[in-house]
């Protein structure tokens, strides 16, 4: 049953019109985006046209006081060959109502294939460091948030953030890439066989794709002692992408001294993102703010 709620303006003092007032600019409800950038100021490389589409870009959404000077770059997933919202705006606002710039990418997906995709997640990456101080963010706490197969394109520039795809564009270009920190989310991780997700293979690589091809976009084979702090969430019975997608990420980590933590659940669907109605996986959006608060990257 729907509540509708009128007020009579004449009867309300004029001091709680002040008091609204002040809670609509500047509380929760403040908590929107600012504007949208798009990655390149030109026609995106590799463009096949001029529709929104074919031009990434990024929403910005920036809290009223930023006490640790975070950003973050959200990824939504969608299997690279969509973009799924519910891992996009609402991510972002609940990093902004944490005091943390969000930033939510608009990543091309199929008919795209690599290396498009990941040409968008570098690229995003440097225009948001070469924004820190427009942005009141530090350049060494600029993290990456990635949800399913935008997982995997957040892993890839955890991994691979020295590729270059094509020759630098601009100065933005020459910015380094490297994430200070992952959050990945029920992530696809590895595209070769056994436990890849074959929807998110498809579209970013086709059908045809070699074995060569498939371990270079296997994200648990480049792990480094250089790939930043990691925070993983998964759920044990997620029936979409297999749970070992986090598993191997977690013991390449582990493997390369990595800091790393995990957090998998027993039970829950695939696409819960924040898992506000799930008991039990519920739990962990405050497991992630517990671990950012640690490494000063959210400030309770």
């Amino acid at each position: 049953m729907k509540t509708s709620i009128s007020v009579a303006r004449p009867r309300v003092p004029g001091i709680f019109l002040l008091l609204l007032s002040w809670i609509i600019l500047h509380g929760p409800l403040a908590a929107a985006q600012q504007s949208t950038i798009p990655l390149w100021s030109a026609p995106a490389p590799l463009s096949h046209g001029t529709t929104a589409e074919d031009q990434p870009s990024i929403d910005v959404y920036l809290p009223s006081t930023n006490p640790t000077s975070t950003g973050v770059l959200v990824i939504p997933g969608g299997g690279y060959h969509d973009l799924a919202a519910p891992e996009g705006k609402p991510v972002a606002l609940w990093l902004q109502s944490h005091g943390i710039a969000a930033f939510v990418l608009h990543y091309r997906v199929a008919p795209y294939r690599y290396p498009a995709e990941m040409l968008d997640g570098l690229r995003a990456i440097r225009l948001v460091r070469s924004k820190a101080k427009e942005f009141d963010i530090a350049d060494t706490k600029i993290g990456v948030w990635g949800f399913s197969a935008g997982g995997h394109l957040a892993s890839y520039l955890m991994t691979q953030y020295q590729a270059t795809l094509l020759p630098p564009q601009d100065a933005i270009d020459h910015t380094s890439a490297r994430p200070d920190f992952g959050i990945l989310s029920y992530p696809v991780i590895s595209m070769r066989p056994g436990f890849m997700h074959q929807g998110s293979h498809e579209s970013l690589l086709g059908s045809d794709a070699t074995p060569d091809l498939e371990a270079l976009l296997s994200s648990e084979l480049h792990v480094t002692a250089d790939t930043p702090p990691t925070f993983l969430f998964a759920t044990t019975d997620d029936g979409v992408v297999p749970v070992q997608n986090s598993l191997a990420f977690y013991q390449a980590c582990v493997n390369h001294q990595v800091s790393v933590e995990m957090h998998l659940f027993e039970h829950g669907p695939h696409g819960v993102v924040l898992a506000q109605n799930l008991r039990g996986a519920d739990a962990w959006p405050g497991l992630l703010a517990t671990w950012m608060t640690r490494h000063g990257w959210m400030k309770q």
